[in-house]
């Protein structure tokens, strides 16, 4: 248990700007309250960054299911009876023979869906992959960021426990 007359200044803990933080904490002294506010922005940010390591996971998702489209449809272009594995659900496919595989029906968004040559889906693809992938560039500096600080947290946290331990030897 840490002392009720042991107290370090506000402002020698924790400089908030926005969501994030850096700890400045000067390590002479500490009380409880100082301890469950850090404590309580460790939950916080454990739970931000859970929700990155998700949009990181959907970011990835969609880049690798962006890349088998684009597989897929070069693959038919050189096909030369345009039959495909059509997946309809449940674990069951089908061979099924592409009509038009030159036409191609693109989501570009906003449940809007428009008719495109492959060649230019192809290119649409391309470029929403080099979106994702400085999509997740940007998410994962943050999370590094965010860990940083949690590391940081956690460095006072023990360092604070280290501190009442020994004080309670005195």
């Amino acid at each position: 248990m840490i002392p009720e007359d042991k107290h370090i200044r506000s402002q020698d803990i924790l400089s908030v700007h926005g969501r994030g933080g850096k700890i400045l904490a000067d390590t002479h002294h500490v009380d409880q309250r100082e301890l469950m506010m850090l404590q309580q922005y460790l939950k916080e940010y454990g739970q931000q960054a859970e929700l990155f390591v998700q949009q990181l996971e959907m970011l990835e998702n969609g880049r690798m299911e962006a890349h088998a489209a684009i597989e897929a449809l070069e693959g038919m272009v050189a096909s030369e009876d345009s039959v495909v594995l059509l997946q309809i659900g449940g674990g069951a496919s089908v061979r099924a023979k592409i009509l038009e595989p030159e036409k191609v029906m693109l989501a570009i968004g906003a449940e809007v869906v428009v008719e495109r040559p492959n060649k230019e889906a192809v290119e649409f693809l391309k470029e929403r992959i080099m979106e994702m992938e400085a999509s997740q560039k940007k998410v994962a500096e943050t999370l590094d960021r965010l860990r940083s600080q949690m590391n940081e947290i956690n460095r006072r946290l023990e360092t604070a426990y280290q501190q009442s331990v020994a004080e309670g030897q005195d």
